[in-house]
């Protein structure tokens, strides 16, 4: 049973970063999507960037490129999202999704091609 635990949000202010982490239980990817995604109360689930193949590529919303990274250390089946310049646009709960192995996806930024999602951890960015 493959679960992913987020954690490391929490109540910053504007201009602070965040890192975020995404621990995987229950398998070793080798070759697989993941990504993060965020959704603020009364929007969509919006998808902020993504990871293949263990850093092969990454990929970024708009909204989030220049400020938000991506990375994955295998080694600790953990991804992470590190968030810099943060706005009060930003507030959201957070989640982190992963795709089964070896299954492409067209849209890696879009939720419907993920398997798997955390429980979600919340960041607050207050002005």
């Amino acid at each position: 049973q493959v679960q992913l635990v987020e954690s490391g949000g929490g109540s910053v202010q504007a201009g602070a970063s965040l890192r975020l982490s995404c621990v995987v239980f229950g398998y070793t990817y080798r070759s697989n999507y993941m990504g993060w995604f965020r959704q603020a109360p009364g929007l969509e689930r919006e998808g902020l960037a993504y990871i293949y193949a263990g850093g092969r590529t990454t990929d970024y919303a708009d909204s989030v490129k220049g400020r938000f990274t991506i990375s994955q250390d295998n080694a600790k089946n953990t991804v992470y999202l590190q968030m810099n310049s943060l706005k009060p646009e930003d507030t959201a709960v957070y989640y982190c999704a992963a795709a089964n192995d070896f299954k492409p996806i067209s849209r890696p930024l879009r939720a419907e091609g993920y398997d798997y999602w955390g429980q979600g951890t919340q960041v607050t960015v207050s002005s």
